[in-house]
């Protein structure tokens, strides 16, 4: 059986396909961004995503095929992300999936999205050592993990309220900066000072896990006061913008640390993955890097073209499915939650 596995994500607003030999080896990736159509609401609509997601799929397949240079006859099986995701999104990508694998009788294989996108960290490295902690931090998702092997996890702690990344676009909102939130919350904070507003840490009692509505409640509050009624002032009225998202961005940094940090010194990890779109983030990636060093771990990330959602995890995992067996059949059916929390 050919090792040339095709990946198809289409989970929320990207809507990808990427041809991956053996787990590791990339052959293509391409990736059809909805920023544009979700930005004048300020966050993903999942009607506009699911319609995107109709008209780009079977493009975005064909030029998948065309820059690895192979026919779907070549391939040896058929990836998919089934779960979690906009539900009319993700039916898109499964039902592309069935018809393709039915057409070519090729094994059908679902991939998890949290799964795959702490194995894109894997992806770039020579080898990881198992136990290790994996933390996924994104728009819709902020979450800790024990992997034994790479794809043998467990839930270990997760957001009470927010996802780190949809904190991020909210304070980019009352900032008045663009969608999505985390790069330009990240270009306004290189401006500014990370110490000049205490804005507050999330630290759980008892079991880990991760919290961000206090901090941006916190955020709201300083540029509005304490006036419950009171409206966010324009962004040109905001004297202290930089700081704000400075400051910000080194306090959601510092929490998603503390959780990790800790959890990763009561183990018996050497290794910390993280992935998910907002380890894109400079500032994540440095001081984690710093902090983990001190502690005698390392710090893997994937490069930041497979943090944000693609399909080249999705088929490199999907290669390690398909060798233990686990396929889909074609009934089989999408899912909004990941089978991790359950």
């Amino acid at each position: 059986m050919s090792d040339l596995i095709l990946g198809i994500e289409s989970s929320c607003d990207e809507t990808a396909a990427a041809v991956v030999e053996a787990g590791r080896n990339i052959r293509s990736s391409i990736v059809h961004s909805q920023v544009a159509e979700h930005a004048p609401f300020g966050g993903v609509v999942p009607e506009i995503a699911g319609r995107s997601h109709l008209e780009q799929i079977v493009p975005v397949i064909d030029r998948a095929l065309a820059e690895a240079g192979v026919a779907l006859d070549d391939l040896g099986a058929i990836a998919v992300t089934q779960r979690p995701g906009l539900i009319g999104s993700l039916l898109v990508g499964l039902s592309t999936a069935k018809a393709l694998a039915w057409s070519r009788d090729l094994p059908l294989v679902g991939v998890d999205h949290i799964e795959a996108h702490l194995y894109a960290a894997t992806m770039e490295v020579a080898a990881i050592e198992f136990p290790c902690l994996g933390l996924v931090v994104s728009g819709g998702h902020t979450a800790l993990y024990d992997l034994t092997s790479i794809t043998e996890l467990r839930l270990i702690a997760t957001t009470l309220d927010d996802a780190a990344g949809e904190a991020f676009d909210k304070v980019a909102h009352m900032l008045g900066l663009s969608y999505p939130g985390g790069p330009s919350v990240a270009r306004l904070a290189d401006e500014g000072d990370p110490r000049a507003i205490a804005f507050p840490r999330y630290r759980s009692k008892g079991e880990p896990g991760f919290s961000f509505s206090g901090l941006k409640t916190a955020v709201l509050y300083h540029l509005r006061g304490q006036d419950a009624l009171a409206r966010t002032p324009a962004p040109e009225d905001i004297p202290d913008r930089a700081d704000v998202a400075a400051s910000f961005q080194e306090a959601a940094v510092d929490a998603l640390l503390h959780t990790t940090l800790e959890v990763a010194r009561s183990g018996e990890y050497r290794t910390v993955l993280v992935s998910g779109g907002v380890a894109c983030n400079r500032r994540l990636r440095e001081k984690t890097a710093l902090r983990a060093d001190e502690l005698g771990l390392r710090a893997v990330f994937p490069s930041p073209a497979y943090c944000t959602d693609n399909a080249v995890m999705i088929a490199g995992l999907g290669y390690h499915h398909l060798r233990a067996g686990r396929t889909l059949e074609l009934d089989a059916d999408a899912y909004p939650h990941s089978a991790l929390a359950q």
